[in-house]
């Protein structure tokens, strides 16, 4: 009896994932943050992902960290608490999270000139803007 159960519970859980691979396969991960900039700071964040964020990621993908990256200017807002700005960065798979960190630090070293830097560029974006979220998405591609 007790295996029976154990049969009938795991294929509940297995079940979503049966009936999901029917309809689509599973793409790229990808990282997605939803930032609100502060009133006349637009300037000032765009000019710092310009000049540190891009020449970062860009090392990143020559690295094979990430697959590619996308930066979303929203040109509607539906009220003053949405956010303006959304950076969404694509990984291969889950697997390329594994060390992130570290990949993420050694790349920060090398474009910013270390952990010092890296902080001092934290400091000054909590100054201009607002994370409103940070997701982790995955893609896929209806069959």
């Amino acid at each position: 009896m007790k295996k029976l159960y154990s049969l009938v519970v795991f294929v509940l859980l297995l079940a979503p994932a049966l009936f999901a691979q029917e309809h689509y396969t599973e793409g790229p991960i990808w990282r997605v943050q939803l930032i609100r900039v502060k009133p006349t700071q637009m300037d000032a964040y765009l000019t710092s992902l310009r000049q540190s964020t891009k020449p970062l990621i860009e090392e990143q993908k020559k690295q094979g960290i990430i697959m590619d990256y996308k930066v979303f200017l929203k040109e509607t807002k539906n009220n003053p608490e949405d956010w303006d700005i959304c950076v969404a960065i694509e990984y291969k798979n889950h697997a390329a999270l594994d060390g992130l960190a570290a990949k993420g630090e050694a790349a920060r070293d090398k474009i910013l000139g270390g952990k010092a830097q890296g902080q001092q560029l934290a400091e000054k974006r909590v100054e201009i803007r607002e994370i409103i979220s940070s997701e982790l998405l995955q893609e896929i591609f209806l069959k």
